[in-house]
C-alpha cells in the first residue's frame, strides 16, 4: 500500500471509531478475565485447609524408614480345605504372594548376552 491509502485509512472516523470499540472491548475482557481470577483465589482461600506447622509430617523418632526389598513367590491356592470343603471368599487372605524361601537376587548367567537382540556373542 502506499502512504496516501495510509493517510485516507487514518483520517477516515470510521476505522478510528471501529478501533477504538475494539480497543474498549479488549480492554472489558481482559478486566473480566482479571476480576474472575482474583474472586476464583479468594474463594479457594476461604475453602481449602491449610496445614499448620504441626500438621506437616516429619521424620520418625527413629530415623529415615529405608526401603525393604524382598523376593515374593505366588501362593498357590487349595481348591478344598483341609476338611474336604470348598473355599469361600473369607478363607482367603489378603495377599496372592508370600515372602520367598531363597532371597538371593537373580543374575544373569555367566556367558549370556542378557537380553535377546543385546549385541552378544550368546551362550556359546
Amino acid at each position: 500500500m502506499k502512504t496516501a491509502t495510509y493517510e485516507l485509512l487514518a483520517a477516515s472516523s470510521d476505522h478510528a471509531i471501529a478501533v477504538t470499540i475494539a480497543f474498549v472491548c479488549g480492554l472489558i475482557v481482559a478486566c473480566a478475565l482479571i476480576w474472575a481470577v482474583r474472586v476464583g483465589m479468594r474463594v479457594m482461600d476461604k475453602d481449602t485447609h491449610h496445614p499448620g506447622l504441626e500438621e506437616q509430617p516429619h521424620v520418625p523418632d527413629g530415623g529415615p524408614v529405608h526401603e525393604m526389598r524382598e523376593r515374593r513367590e505366588p501362593d498357590e491356592m487349595p481348591i478344598t480345605t483341609k476338611d474336604g470343603d470348598r473355599i469361600l471368599p473369607h478363607d482367603l487372605h489378603h495377599a496372592s504372594t508370600r515372602t520367598g524361601k531363597d532371597q538371593n537376587p537373580r543374575r544373569w548367567s555367566p556367558g549370556s548376552s542378557g537380553s535377546f537382540g543385546g549385541g552378544g556373542l550368546g551362550r556359546t
